[in-house]
């Protein structure tokens, strides 16, 4: 009962996230998505709805390094990846959507990963 009303409380904060937070060419919006075994990032261009790059605990420059590792430090290593992927792609800027997670743990080792990496938001 309890996981149902978590779900449904955190898909109601996405959404109104969702309604101030938009993604452009020059500024797209960076978003979390979290499981409980792996964290998944994406730039999106909400303009044309389409995702510029991604990067998740499962990616070949991600994989390799996260064995013996805590979840937070896979997740710091996910925000530098996707951080090295921008730059390749010409962006700096972002706006960051934490999809209604709290800021806090996976989700802001993520944030400063990817701010390390140099990304502004």
């Amino acid at each position: 009962m309890a996981r149902i009303e978590n779900r449904a409380r955190r898909e109601r904060i996405r959404k109104g996230i969702r309604k101030k937070i938009r993604g452009t060419a020059e500024r797209p919006r960076l978003a979390v998505f979290r499981s409980n075994k792996e964290i998944y990032v994406q730039l999106i261009n909400d303009d044309d709805g389409k995702t510029i790059v991604g990067a998740s605990s499962l990616s070949e420059g991600v994989k390799g390094d996260a064995s013996d590792r805590s979840k937070s430090e896979v997740s710091k290593l996910v925000g530098l990846e996707i951080a090295r992927r921008a730059k390749e792609a010409g962006i700096e800027l972002v706006v960051f959507d934490r999809s209604g997670y709290r800021y806090h743990g996976r989700v802001k080792a993520l944030a400063e990963g990817a701010r390390e990496g140099g990304l502004n938001f």
